[in-house]
């Protein structure tokens, strides 16, 4: 029987607009759509940011809290992951909306890191920040999703932040069932390749479940290697805009899409949210 895979959808993130990719959703009620869409296409997790009407970052709980309404009346079967991450945003803010909301699921920065965006076409940096996760504010943020009842999602930009588990491990502050996100291709992370992947994967804690997060084209590179070495992966315009070079998405149903049937081809299926939610010890948590 084939393997079942978990397919995440990363629906909007904070950085791009619609002048990059008009498909990218802003309101509470289109991100609920395209989670549908993606929920429709094969994903059993939705990641998001949340956005004000503009398309500019969100981060106060009541912005949360209108996604959460919109994401359960629509698709009331699929796994909620919110983001914790943001630059110069004081750390309870950051995990507001995980207290109050209490999702399946959080994303949980592992360390710190230099952060860019560069134009190789212009020659210059887009985007050039220091993305700030000190010892202290993770143990803030697993503390806060522990009591909320919500799985930390481990997303680790490079070798470096997989080892920085180990402490909160030793504390008690992190579940049984661990489960890490192997962020690739970021400026100032580990570069995107197969070889980096199968060193990742090799440095997890035994038994770690994990998915791979390719930025960019080498979201479909990485994929196959990705299932191939009996992890998930995640996609969507969080992440990627094009179907393949000069072919730009009009959904992230459309991502999802081509994601599930790769993932066919490389001998797997996608895993159903119920079967998704066994895998990651997370069945029991209630999103009502």
């Amino acid at each position: 029987m084939s393997r079942p895979v978990i397919l995440t959808a990363a629906l909007t993130g904070a950085l791009a607009d619609r002048n990059q990719c008009p498909a990218i959703p802003y309101t509470a009620a289109e991100i609920a759509a395209e989670a549908r869409r993606s929920l429709e296409a094969g994903a059993s997790i939705v990641h998001v940011h949340a956005r004000q009407d503009d398309g500019k970052p969100a981060y106060d709980v009541e912005s949360y809290r209108k996604i959460d309404e919109q994401l359960k009346a629509v698709c009331p079967r699929a796994i909620i992951n919110y983001s914790t991450g943001a630059v110069g945003v004081n750390r309870e803010t950051r995990v507001a909306h995980v207290r109050a909301l209490r999702p399946a699921m959080a994303a949980l920065n592992m360390g710190s890191m230099n952060y860019a965006i560069f134009s190789h076409s212009k020659k210059k940096f887009l985007h050039d920040h220091v993305f700030l996760n000190p010892f202290g504010d993770i143990q803030y943020y697993l503390e806060a999703m522990n009591e909320a009842g919500t799985l930390p999602e481990m997303e680790c930009f490079d070798c470096g932040h997989i080892y920085n588990a180990e402490p909160f491990r030793q504390m008690g502050l992190l579940p049984n069932k661990l489960m890490f996100s192997m962020v690739m291709g970021v400026l100032g992370g580990i570069p995107a390749t197969p070889r980096n992947l199968l060193h990742q994967v090799e440095s997890l804690p035994e038994g770690a479940s994990w998915q791979c997060i390719g930025i960019g084209q080498s979201q479909w590179s990485l994929l196959p290697v990705a299932v191939s070495l009996g992890g998930g992966v995640r996609v969507g315009l969080e992440d990627n805009f094009y179907l393949k070079e000069g072919e730009m998405a009009r959904s992230n149903g459309d991502l999802v899409a081509k994601a599930a049937r790769m993932i066919e081809d490389a001998g797997g299926r996608v895993a159903t949210p119920e079967e998704a939610r066994e895998m990651l010890g997370i069945h029991s948590i209630a999103q009502a």
